[in-house]
Parts: structure tokens; C-alpha cells; sequence
């Protein structure tokens, strides 16, 4: 999560789902992006595909939620499941207000972790793609979370943006925590992406950043690359496209940081269940 736009979110959560299920974890991804980038990474067209519903907000929603497991779809990659995103997403955004207003809402950040846990006995790890906002899809989605990554691009803007998003998180949980949920977290890490190790400002913000943050900066930084962004052109990620359309050390280059990531974040999960 981040509500800054181009941090990296969709990207970064797509391969560690992929990079999770092809080393053998039962995962289940989840878009709650209204702009659905994350889906149609997978093969599935938001405007085409999902013409009567199918996302998250089925499930969710406050008048005749559908169980869970009628909004999961395979995908092509073994291991891992797809609750897809569109714009009807927004849908939740909107209601909820008016559910408060009436009185009917409920515990409103408790409806995405209800409804996995319909799903509970089926995965080992759910990844969620959240909005770049901080509105009551990624406030719920904080709530079920039992870990978080806030994708960041070391530049100065951006960590200007995301302390502001901190402090409004914080403000927020801790109302949410007074309504009597548990908003704590077994890790949550920063994440370095789109980064360049010859650019020397984004270097000197990189180190500022461990400094401040010490060992919660992820050893591994998602380094920017051209293989990424071309896989990205036919919608695919670095995991799916072959490996002989671009140069050897760029393709090589990428994957080993991209593994480098994912396998810091599975090691953090394996941690958290004593494995």
C-alpha cells in the first residue's frame, strides 16, 4: 500500500504473488484497485470481463453479499487464485457513509477480513493490491492484513507524500483500534522500488531512509528496470515472459532482484508462522 500514485504497488504485488506460487504457496490475489491493473496483468479485462460483477464488492457489499468463493477465478499460474477489481469497487467507497448514516454499517473495517475467512482453510498467503488512497477499502484492508508493505521510490517528493500518508494511517487505525479492532501488525516493511543504484540523490535518500527506518527497509530493493516495464507492454510479468526477448544481463539482472524481494518477504512469513 501507498496512496502515491507510480510507487510500484501493482507491480510489486504481482510478482510476489507469482514468485509465492511458483515456489509451491496456496495464494489468493486480491484487486482492490478500482483501476484493476492488477487484474488484467492476470488475462482478465475489467470492461469486458466483468460485466455483472465478480470483484471483491460482491462480497462486501451491505445488501446480499455473495459468498466469497463465487468471486474467486483461477488463473493460468498454478498456486494462485484471483479475486479480480474493477470500477464497481468505488461502490464500497460510496456506500459505507451512507450505511454509517443509517446506522446498518457495522464494524465496516471488519467485512473484507469476514469474508476471508470463509476462504481461510484454501490459502496459505492472500495478497492484496490496494488503492492509491486511503478510503475505507484500504482502511478494511489494513484491518485483515497481518502484514504490510509500503512500496516507496527514493526520491524526495515521494517520501515527502508517504510520511503524510503514515501520519494519516496512523490517526485513522488508532480510531479504528478504539472502536475495538486489533490493528496490529506481525511485520510491516518499506520496500524500495524503481530504484537506481548509479542515481546518486535517489542514494542518498536510500540511505537516509535505512537510517531512519533501519532493518523495517527491506534488504532488497526492487531495482528499476527496462525488462519490467517492456513485460509490462503485453501485460505480463518478469516471471512469465521469455527470457530471450530481452538482453541476457538486463533479463537476469531484473529476476534477481525481483527474487531477491519476494524471497526476503517469504522468509518474514515463514518467521511469522515459526517455521
Amino acid at each position: 500500500m501507498n496512496f502515491k500514485g507510480g510507487s510500484g504497488k501493482t507491480t510489486s504485488s504481482a510478482h510476489l504473488a507469482q514468485r509465492l506460487a511458483l515456489k509451491g504457496y496456496r495464494v489468493l490475489a486480491i484487486d482492490l484497485d478500482p483501476q484493476a491493473s492488477f487484474t488484467a496483468l492476470h488475462g482478465v479485462q475489467p470492461e469486458f470481463d466483468l460485466l455483472d460483477g465478480g470483484t471483491l464488492y460482491d462480497a462486501i457489499r451491505y445488501e446480499d453479499p455473495v459468498p466469497i468463493a463465487e468471486v474467486i477465478r483461477k488463473t493460468y499460474i498454478p498456486n494462485l487464485d484471483l479475486i479480480p477489481g474493477n470500477l464497481e469497487l468505488m461502490e464500497f467507497e460510496h456506500e459505507t457513509p451512507r450505511a454509517l448514516s443509517r446506522g446498518n454499517a457495522g464494524l465496516f473495517f471488519f467485512r473484507v477480513k469476514e469474508a476471508l475467512a470463509q476462504v481461510d482453510d484454501r490459502y496459505d498467503v492472500v495478497v492484496i493490491d490496494c488503492p492509491p488512497q486511503l478510503g475505507f477499502l484500504t482502511m478494511s484492508a489494513l484491518s485483515a492484513a497481518t502484514g504490510v508493505l509500503v512500496t516507496i521510490h527514493p526520491e524526495m517528493l515521494d517520501v515527502m507524500s508517504m510520511s503524510q500518508f503514515l501520519r494519516m494511517t496512523a490517526d485513522l487505525m488508532d480510531v479504528i483500534a478504539d472502536s475495538g479492532a486489533d490493528m496490529s501488525h506481525d511485520w510491516m516493511r518499506y520496500l524500495l522500488t524503481r530504484y537506481e543504484p548509479t542515481d546518486a540523490p535517489q542514494n542518498r535518500i536510500v540511505a537516509f531512509l535505512r537510517t531512519m527506518y533501519g532493518d523495517k527497509v527491506l534488504n532488497a530493493p526492487m531495482l528499476k528496470s527496462t525488462a519490467i516495464s517492456d513485460a509490462g507492454l503485453t501485460k505480463q510479468t518478469l516471471y512469465e515472459v521469455e527470457r530471450s526477448a530481452f538482453t541476457r544481463t538486463t533479463y537476469d539482472r531484473a529476476v534477481e532482484s525481483l527474487n531477491a524481494v519476494n524471497d526476503e518477504i517469504a522468509q518474514l512469513i515463514q518467521k511469522t508462522w515459526g517455521r
